[in-house]
């Protein structure tokens, strides 16, 4: 008995507690967010299985935080060859009848099979961060190379291509950070900096006149002529403004006599807008030091990190979250169009929480292995 309390004093001495505490409130947020939601039937889609669902899917993440943070990331990110092929594979059978369009979604990025939907998409961030971050520390001294450059260029493209297949666009925009959070903490050229800014309005040109649909044109026209909407497509940002400032400084409450602006996705996307509407200005400043602290957590982790492998996973995680935070809020608040990227932690989703708590795990580990004296089950290998 003695040795377990001892290794569970070496486990949380080793461990990254502020991280994992505030995913952990996070998620005891959410949860009581949705069990508002279903209480006061807000929406048909958010009932009480929804709660146990992601109560279900964030004890799960903790467990995966657990085994994760004993393993040693170094050997994790050596299975690639395993997962990034699962992964993309997953992905691929949302092209086949396997394939699932959620209800009000214009993406088929699910699974269904009978009553089970995953969201392929989530994994295959998980691998990507993995994969590019070995790839990167392999040629970090030599990236600036054509042949390598061009080679990291491609390693993203799989991934971003397969996404942008589905039609979803924002978990595409997400990968994209991920690269670029990554690519930049290396030594990367100021020549390829310079011209990935100047292919910057090309690409844009592009994307407007050959990929993006008139529906998603029309949600970024929008953002910028707001009002003149004919098709009504600023009527779910509205109503998100309008819940958070039915909220005022303290908000509604979660069982409001007065009612509550029902917003469609409240349970999801919109999680933020309820939020704001129950608890008011000082909810929804607390969600956003919790998100902000996770941030800047992940980014201390990447500088204690014992090499580069390490360094990259926590950088790539970080634009992964951050990326999410700022879209999502950014949609609610009506800054930027309606994307359909999740809350991390607090929308409703069993794929994507148990994804982001994986994520945090990986990160652990590499807290849990950076120092010799307090490494898991360390066994000595070169450093780089």
């Amino acid at each position: 008995m003695k040795k377990f309390f001892n290794w569970i004093q070496k486990y949380l001495k080793a461990s990254d507690n502020g991280l994992i505490f505030a995913s952990v409130a996070c998620s005891v947020i959410s949860c009581v967010m949705l069990w508002s939601i279903a209480e006061n039937e807000l929406l048909d889609r958010c009932d009480f299985s929804t709660v146990r669902t992601q109560a279900a899917a964030s004890g799960i993440g903790l467990v995966i935080i657990a085994v994760l943070s004993i393993i040693d990331y170094n050997k994790i990110i050596r299975l690639w060859w395993i997962y990034a092929p699962a992964a993309i594979g997953l992905v691929g059978l949302t092209f086949t009848s396997l394939g699932y369009r959620r209800g009000g979604a214009d993406d088929q990025a699910w699974i269904a099979i009978g009553n089970f939907y995953l969201q392929p998409s989530e994994l295959l961030k998980l691998a990507f961060i993995l994969t590019f971050s070995l790839h990167l520390a392999k040629v970090e001294e030599n990236m600036n190379t054509l042949a390598n450059m061009a080679l990291l260029c491609l390693h993203a493209a799989v991934p971003i291509g397969l996404v942008a297949k589905q039609g979803d666009y924002g978990t595409a925009i997400v990968f994209v950070i991920i690269f670029l959070s990554e690519i930049f903490s290396a030594k990367i050229a100021l020549r390829y900096i310079l011209a990935a800014a100047a292919a910057i309005p090309a690409s844009m040109f592009f994307a407007w006149n050959f990929l993006l649909s008139d529906m998603h044109k029309n949600r970024i026209l929008v953002i910028l002529h707001p009002g003149a909407d004919p098709e009504n497509l600023e009527y779910q940002q509205d109503l998100g403004i309008a819940a958070l400032a039915n909220g005022q400084i303290f908000g509604t409450g979660l069982q409001s006599e007065n009612g509550y602006v029902r917003v469609p996705e409240m349970h999801n996307d919109f999680i933020y807008a309820y939020l704001g509407q129950a608890w008011g200005l000082v909810g929804s400043l607390l969600i956003l030091f919790l998100l902000t602290y996770i941030c800047l957590k992940v980014l201390t982790d990447s500088l204690q990190a014992k090499n580069y492998q390490g360094k990259f996973i926590c950088i790539g995680t970080f634009g992964m979250i951050f990326s999410h935070c700022f879209m999502n809020i950014g949609m609610v608040l009506k800054v930027m169009p309606v994307i359909g990227i999740p809350l991390p932690f607090l929308s409703a989703g069993g794929t994507a929480v148990v994804c982001m708590y994986t994520a945090i795990g990986i990160v652990n580990s590499t807290r849990c292995h950076n120092i010799r004296k307090y490494r898991m089950f360390y066994n000595p290998e070169p450093e780089r």
